[in-house]
């Protein structure tokens, strides 16, 4: 068994690589691991829609039982709601069933600390030491050491609306949205939000079946969103993921605005209402050129990380900026909560274009996102990370970079979980950054293929 897990928790085909037994192990050695100094420690347990959300959920919980814990399931909601409700209810830790933009035969794994804070890298190699290493960390405690599954004191899902609710501060009484929710996590709770504040909306991708998460819909497949706008003449579009921390946007045009630019459009916003500390806001690497160029012409600064929403977060805590995110639309509002949160995201979206006066197209074209061509050079494994000290490929680089004269960008990085190096340019002559990437590539694949 290799390293279990990823970027973002635990993830395989459900009962072939995240079985029962797997989730059984991970359910007994993270509510060891999270709650040792607890005699009872409490964790909460949500889940998207898929099938195999029952049987993981109940396998999770047999195994947090049998160290004596005690078990919350709050059902069907957001991934964001859990590190919402874990503060909320007073746990010692929570829990996510999700392969999050994945088809339905995957699931996933991830857990959060009391705090609603993912889990550092250290405490995840804690976990997995323990399985991986076959270690027994309850010993088959019996009698009334076992633990038992609590009721939720109120209803779940209105503490999170409520939440979500307040972090609104414009009137958006009749204003002509449409929703989709990917036939996920975000199907009730958003619907629920849009409705108590009095919004106009049409919902779609809001019938789970256990099969159809992210099918041809959501923020992945965001096509039937944008011809519903259209038809419906709608304000805006919003659209989730199958777990809904991540949100992409459709204009009254029905035209794409991805994370780049919902980042910008907030983040001007918040400029402009005082809540942007040190003028500072966090994206990845994979950020646009015009991302940054339009952030630096709002006169603030651009803080740069790994890919990854974990790595983003990570910095905003260090830096104390207050909104960072992704081109995927995971974005996170540091004043408001600990992790991504598609529906909070939309609502603060909503409120940055009625509080501009303009409509979501103009804000949308005042941001210029330049071409993006990404090739993939197949290496070895062991090769992946050489490309950086070999001296021709130095010089590749530093030609395209030069050829841009500052009106593109190259990266090249190896990928976390393929033996591929991936080579990424933009600029404004898609012909131009495609034949470099073209040749970057394949002088890659030549020296470490």
């Amino acid at each position: 068994m290799g390293r279990l897990f990823g970027t973002d928790g635990v993830r395989g085909v459900a009962n072939a690589e995240l079985t029962p037994e797997l989730a059984f192990k991970l359910g007994k050695s993270g509510a060891h691991v999270l709650s040792k100094d607890k005699e009872k420690p409490v964790v909460l347990i949500g889940k998207d829609t898929r099938l195999s959300g029952d049987m993981l959920e109940d396998a999770l919980s047999a195994g947090i039982l049998a160290v004596g814990g005690n078990v919350i399931k709050v059902g069907v909601l957001p991934t964001p709601a859990i590190a919402y409700l874990v503060r909320a209810y007073k746990a010692d830790a929570g829990v996510v069933i999700s392969a999050s933009h994945n088809p339905f035969e995957y699931n996933g794994i991830k857990f959060f600390n009391g705090d609603g804070f993912k889990l550092d890298d250290e405490i995840e190699d804690e976990i997995e030491d323990i399985i991986l290493r076959d270690i027994d960390v309850n010993s088959h405690i019996t009698g009334d050491k076992l633990g038992r599954c609590l009721e939720a004191d109120d209803d779940a899902i209105d503490r999170y609306a409520e939440f979500l609710k307040s972090t609104l501060d414009v009137d958006i009484k009749g204003r002509k949205l449409v929703l989709d929710c990917a036939n996920g996590a975000a199907y009730k709770v958003a619907e629920k939000v849009y409705s108590e504040l009095g919004a106009d909306i049409t919902v779609i991708g809001n019938e789970p079946n256990g099969v159809n998460i992210n099918d041809a819909c959501g923020s992945t497949h965001p096509e039937k969103l944008q011809e519903e706008v259209v038809r419906q003449g709608a304000f805006l579009g919003l659209a989730y993921d199958g777990d809904a921390d991540r949100l992409i946007a459709v204009d009254e045009k029905g035209r794409i605005i991805d994370g780049d630019k919902l980042i910008c459009i907030c983040a001007q916003m918040m400029k402009n209402r005082g809540e942007l500390p040190g003028d500072l806001v966090t994206a990845t690497v994979m950020s646009n050129i015009g991302f940054h160029k339009y952030v630096e012409g709002m006169g603030c600064k651009v803080e740069v990380t790994s890919v990854g929403d974990r790595y983003v977060l990570e910095s905003m805590l260090k830096t104390g900026c207050n909104i960072g995110g992704e081109q995927s639309g995971h974005i996170i509002f540091r004043n408001h909560t600990t992790t991504g949160d598609g529906i909070l995201s939309s609502l603060q979206l909503l409120q940055a274009v009625i509080l501009s006066g303009k409509l979501p197209s103009e804000l949308s074209d005042e941001i210029e996102i330049f071409p993006q061509v990404l090739k993939n050079a197949r290496v070895k494994n062991e090769n992946k990370g050489k490309f950086r000290e070999d001296p021709e490929v130095e010089a590749a680089i530093a030609a395209a970079e030069k050829d841009l004269e500052g009106e593109g960008r190259v990266l090249i990085r190896p990928s976390g979980t393929e033996p591929l190096v991936r080579v990424m340019l933009e600029g404004q002559d898609v012909e131009k950054i495609t034949e470099i990437a073209e040749k970057i590539a394949v002088l890659l694949t030549k020296k470490f293929g």
